[in-house]
């Protein structure tokens, strides 16, 4: 496994698969995408924070659990939360340019103030009409400041460009210590 950095960017370089407008034209996405993100951590969330790590820069927020839809036997159902009380986001951006990795098997670990593992989920992908990110609904025990973990695998989807395709080739975890969890749910329909 890969051990976060801060301090790498990968270049994105002229190439046979994109000149400079085309890799101005990604980074103009990425910066969209960050400022949405700025947003959602700052304006909407309880708490949130990033951090860089290799090839990846990883952000989360959390906010009070929250329903949605999901498809069940060919049409889509609104589901409220039951017990989760919380909801954990996960962004996972481009280092060089900051736009959104979609695909990706995205893992996450809460651990309690005490010390104790809450759980580990998978965090879906999960369609949001202004900020996609990968995320879930959780039960945990109350409030307090709690330990995530994210862990990326490497991801199977095909590459293009010989010169800035080679990437994301590790797995990479990263740990954000003192996330602010306050429990809650918010009802939507």
């Amino acid at each position: 496994m890969a051990t976060p950095t801060t301090a790498h960017k990968p270049p994105m370089l002229d190439s046979d698969e994109a000149n400079e407008k085309q890799l101005d034209m990604a980074r103009a996405q990425g910066e969209a995408y960050q400022t949405a993100l700025k947003h959602m951590a700052n304006e909407e969330a309880h708490d949130g924070g990033e951090q860089a790590a290799g090839d990846y820069v990883i952000a989360y927020a959390v906010e009070s659990a929250e329903g949605m839809y999901a498809l069940k036997d060919g049409k889509l159902k609104w589901q409220e939360p039951t017990s989760e009380n919380v909801h954990v986001e996960v962004s996972v951006r481009d280092a060089a340019d900051n736009r959104f990795i979609p695909g990706l098997n995205v893992f996450a670990t809460l651990i309690d103030p005490d010390g104790n593992t809450v759980a580990t989920h998978q965090q879906p992908f999960l369609w949001h009409p202004w900020l996609y990110h990968y995320g879930r609904n959780w039960e945990v025990p109350g409030d307090g400041r709690y330990t995530l973990r994210v862990r990326i695998d490497p991801p199977t989807f095909m590459r293009h460009d010989s010169k800035n395709g080679k990437r994301y080739a590790e797995q990479m975890e990263v740990e954000f210590k003192n996330v602010k969890i306050e429990t809650g749910q918010k009802k939507s329909m």
